[in-house]
């Protein structure tokens, strides 16, 4: 297998799980830098360069939807933008490692993220559960 194949293979990958709701950078960038061996700067280019069609088709569905709100999404949009490019200036000057490192930590801290919302969400359901038995059992001994 060809470093090309591997690149599509992995950019394949990443285009499948973003499109699934989880950001395919997340993976794209680490698998294009460990399995295709590229440098950070051209995975996070590289990345970017996917990013612009996949959210701009996000965008025309969810605002068909009715999901966006203009008013609302307009000023951190414009932060947004101006945090890329500033983050794109930061990222021209600094090293493949530091790149690596800071994207390694962000990973990490969105890992420990995603897994305490998970437990919140898993502990709130187990809790409203528990209430409903507690209500049906409440109603149905009513009746007795």
């Amino acid at each position: 297998m060809t470093a090309q194949h591997v690149i599509i293979a992995v950019s394949a990958l990443g285009g499948i799980i973003g499109g699934m709701g989880m950001g395919g950078g997340t993976l794209l960038i680490p698998l294009l830098t460990l399995a295709a061996g590229l440098e950070q700067h051209l995975a996070q280019a590289i990345n970017l360069i996917a990013f612009v069609p996949m959210s701009i088709v996000a965008l025309i569905i969810h605002k068909k939807n009715g999901y966006v709100d203009v008013k609302r999404s307009a000023p951190i949009m414009i932060f947004a933008l101006a945090g890329a490019i500033g983050g794109s200036f930061l990222a021209k000057y600094a090293g493949g490692y530091a790149l690596r490192a800071c994207y390694g930590a962000f990973l990490i801290v969105l890992g420990i993220v995603q897994m305490y919302k998970t437990v919140r969400a898993v502990i709130k359901s187990k809790q409203q559960s528990k209430n409903e038995r507690a209500a049906v059992e409440k109603v149905s001994s009513v009746g007795k």
